[in-house]
């Protein structure tokens, strides 16, 4: 029993210290192989590069010393966004969908209100005294023309009756008229007087009537005038349009639901009613916004506002990182905060991107980012390139540029670097402007070629480490 233990312990420390050991022959034939000789270039082509999904920078003229990153957010303008409410208590129907994309003119929710049937009673009713009015105006001319016909005939009358009982009154005085003769003239010309006076009262009863009438219609026309601007405003459609005349009649007369129309192209951005509920006056519907209308907002420290002046140039640049990397900068100009925040030492600044080109769709509200600011006094420009091309290998900062006469070929350099703003790293020497540096896969490419980052190996029992998997 005794000779089977020891020679089973013989055993498994056989097989152990045997896993470590190496043959001599290999070990020679390993020996005696020299390692390659390390070279600066590397091979990237289309495979390598899909594969380690290698992507590049281009060396650019910066100023990286007096570049000032901020981070912010971008947000809506005040005029951005557009609320619509209801113009009087009624039941909703809404017609667009979130998100939807709207132009001006286009259909976006049907109303069904009360106040609307008895404004239309109101413009029915008025339309009629106006009427009305109108024509009892219109009658009054030719009443008035023939009154003064009339007038002028009993003024003929009495004065050809003045001059008959003058005439009569002569001869009565010499003798050769009868007083009979007389005193019917006189008769006649009293009566004469008596119409004319019945004919300039019944003139002033003609005028004081037209003059009713015209107060009348002008305050009818003043009372459709409020109601056609009340209707204006339930039904958002203009005077003219709703006093247009559509199959003989104005069109107003004609409305029964109120169809709410955008007034400026949008997106449809919030609900805050449903279709089918009764909303009271004023209570918003819908909320549509202007995607690109935007701005920037971000705090700079009070401790830099030596160098921040309103009307400097900045720029937007999208985060690091992800699909965004990429994506061209946004540039405007800057305007500070009349007031600091005390308690944060802060000041708010606002940067208005530059107005007559399209904003790229990453810029909307919401979207975080960083604002670039050529602070006053700033100094040249320099080449520089982004920071997360540089790899460190050890100590030795490490980039690889491709190779301009070979675009299959990397070119390992120990990179001269400079100031750097968190963002973009001055590098001074080796490379020229538009030379393509290594972005995403640096690292890699870096472990590749470095000589002292150990490739593999295995440890064993004793703690020992050694190359190799055997």
């Amino acid at each position: 029993m005794n000779h089977q233990i020891v020679w089973s312990v013989a055993l498994i420390l056989g097989v152990v210290l045997g896993g470590c050991e190496r043959n001599p022959e290999q070990t020679n034939t390993n020996a005696s192989v020299a390692e390659p000789a390390l070279s600066n270039r590397v091979d990237i082509n289309t495979a390598v590069r899909q594969n380690l999904g290698i992507t590049f920078a281009r060396v650019e003229s910066r100023n990286v010393a007096q570049t000032l990153r901020v981070p912010g957010r971008f947000e809506l303008l005040p005029t951005a966004r557009r609320e619509y409410r209801m113009p009087a208590a009624g039941r909703v129907e809404l017609l667009v969908q979130q998100y939807q994309k709207v132009e001006a003119g286009d259909l976006l929710y049907r109303l069904d209100m009360p106040r609307w049937r008895e404004l239309q009673r109101e413009l029915t009713d008025i339309e009629a005294s106006a009427r009305l009015a109108k024509a009892d105006l219109d009658s009054i001319g030719p009443l008035l023309a023939a009154h003064e016909e009339y007038h002028a005939e009993i003024q003929n009358a009495i004065d050809l009756w003045t001059q008959r009982v003058a005439d009569l009154e002569q001869l009565q005085a010499a003798g050769g008229a009868r007083g009979g003769d007389v005193a019917q003239a006189r008769a006649s010309l009293a009566t004469a007087r008596a119409d004319l006076a019945e004919a300039k009262e019944k003139k002033a009863e003609l005028t004081a009537r037209a003059l009713t009438a015209t107060a009348r219609f002008d305050a009818a026309q003043s009372r459709m005038a409020i109601l056609l601007e009340s209707a204006s405003s339930l039904t958002t459609r203009s005077v003219s349009d709703l006093t247009e005349i559509d199959v003989g009649k104005p069109k107003w007369q004609r409305i029964g639901e109120i169809e709410i129309l955008a007034l400026s192209p949008g997106v449809v951005d919030l609900f805050h009613a449903i279709s089918g509920s009764f909303v009271e006056q004023s209570a918003p519907v819908l909320t549509t916004v202007q995607p690109d209308k935007v701005r920037f907002r971000a705090h700079a420290l009070q401790s830099d506002l030596g160098k921040l002046l309103n009307g400097l140039t900045a720029t937007v640049v999208a985060p690091q990182g992800g699909s965004l990397r990429d994506s061209a900068g946004i540039a405007g100009t800057l305007i500070l905060a009349p007031t600091a925040d005390p308690e944060r030492r802060t000041i708010e600044i606002l940067m208005t991107p530059n107005g007559g080109l399209p904003l790229d769709s990453w810029a909307r509200a919401g979207v975080s980012a960083f604002l670039e600011i050529v602070v006053s006094g700033g100094g040249g420009e320099e080449l520089a390139i982004p920071l997360t091309c540089v790899a460190r290998d050890g100590t030795q900062s490490i980039i690889f540029r491709r190779d301009p006469a070979d675009p299959n070929k990397a070119i390992r350099m120990d990179a001269d670097l400079g100031l750097d703003d968190g963002r973009w790293v001055v590098i001074k020497s080796g490379v020229a402007e538009g030379n393509e540096i290594v972005l995403d896969g640096v690292y890699q490419l870096m472990v590749a070629t470095s000589g002292s980052i150990t490739k593999g190996g295995h440890f064993h029992p004793d703690g020992t480490f050694h190359d190799g998997d055997d």
